[in-house]
């Protein structure tokens, strides 16, 4: 049998796969909607819940002030949140899966505490959160609840995009 390099394999056609490279504030996100999810499960006070996480052994690789910010901020201002989710769903918070909440909770949070973030980048966020952690279709359920939820919380940024767009096109 003869071993073939990956130089003289021939490059496939067709679109490329997406690049497994994650950055820190990716890892921030995903570790904080671990947090999340365990804090809608259990209530746990979120320092404990920080420090618990902490010891996960890709902690290295976390933006750690962006990850404690969205911890911390989606616990402390969950009722506004859910508040602010609430008349873009088709069912209650209570009805949601806690992956699903999490996920919501984290993006709105992103939306409305911190501006200096495109509304885009955190909406594909979280679609692929849901695709990571979520069930079979919640990606496609988190992007039109965030896509409309966008567009209440930076009608500016997204009107400006739309703008944008139809130039292009």
């Amino acid at each position: 049998m003869k071993v073939v390099s990956m130089k003289e394999v021939p490059a496939k056609s067709g679109p490329k796969p997406a690049p497994k490279f994650k950055n820190r504030r990716r890892f921030a996100r995903e570790l904080a909607l671990q947090g999340i999810y365990q804090w809608c499960l259990t209530a746990s006070e979120a320092s404990v819940i920080e420090a618990q996480l902490r010891s996960a052994s890709f902690f290295a690789k976390v933006d750690e002030g962006f990850f404690s910010d969205l911890l911390h901020g989606v616990i402390k201002h969950s009722v506004e949140l859910e508040q602010k989710v609430a008349p873009y769903l088709d069912r209650t918070i209570q009805e949601l899966s806690p992956v699903e909440l999490s996920i919501l909770l984290l993006s709105t949070y992103e939306l409305i505490y911190h501006p200096n973030i495109p509304y885009r980048p955190i909406i594909n966020e979280a679609i692929e959160l849901a695709k990571t952690f979520g069930g079979t279709d919640g990606h496609k359920y988190i992007n039109g609840v965030m896509d409309k939820l966008a567009t209440q919380l930076r009608s500016a940024e997204v009107t400006l995009h739309a703008k944008r767009t139809v130039k292009i096109h």
